[in-house]
């Protein structure tokens, strides 16, 4: 992202954001919606709350338990049939990568400068025990990403209803 240009988060707009925090995805998983990334991973209950809670990168051991418990609630959730769960699993993963890689990169995990409109931060100032933690979620991301079934339901489910 060029400097000049201010994080997306600024302009966001609740009113056209898929995701609703007043919806249970358990009870109406047809609400759901893919996206990209991890779009939705803090809203989408009951899911948030059950994954959310195990979600931890602060050392290697920690984000190791944590990508452990979240993995085993993934394959629960495939082996369940429940496709939300999966992908809410799947998202906490992706998440714990990104979120420790900003860590990383970034001393305090601060990418922007409110202060100063918003000016990209000095890259490489961060931690290197978040990069391991990084590298912990990454694998476990990678893995759910690459469990056959998953994929299958994915496939599925943005052809049906996106």
């Amino acid at each position: 992202m060029p400097s000049n240009q201010k994080p997306s988060y600024l302009n966001f707009e609740i009113d056209v954001y898929p995701w609703k925090p007043d919806i249970d995805y358990r009870a109406h998983p047809e609400k759901y919606r893919v996206g990209k990334g991890e779009q939705g991973v803090l809203i989408c209950e009951p899911y948030k709350s059950e994954i959310g809670q195990f979600w931890r990168f602060k050392t290697p051991e920690i984000a190791t338990e944590s990508s452990r418990k979240i993995s085993e609630m993934f394959t629960k959730y495939v082996e369940a049939d429940d496709f939300v769960g999966a992908d809410m699993a799947r998202k906490y993963l992706q998440m714990g990568y990104t979120r420790a890689r900003r860590y990383a990169n970034y001393k305090g995990g601060k990418k922007y400068d409110k202060e100063h409109d918003y000016k990209a931060l000095e890259r490489g100032t961060g931690s290197e025990e978040k990069a391991k933690s990084a590298e912990i979620f990454y694998q476990a991301y990678k893995n759910a990403e690459a469990n056959s079934t998953y994929a299958n339901m994915k496939r599925e489910w943005r052809k049906l209803i996106g």
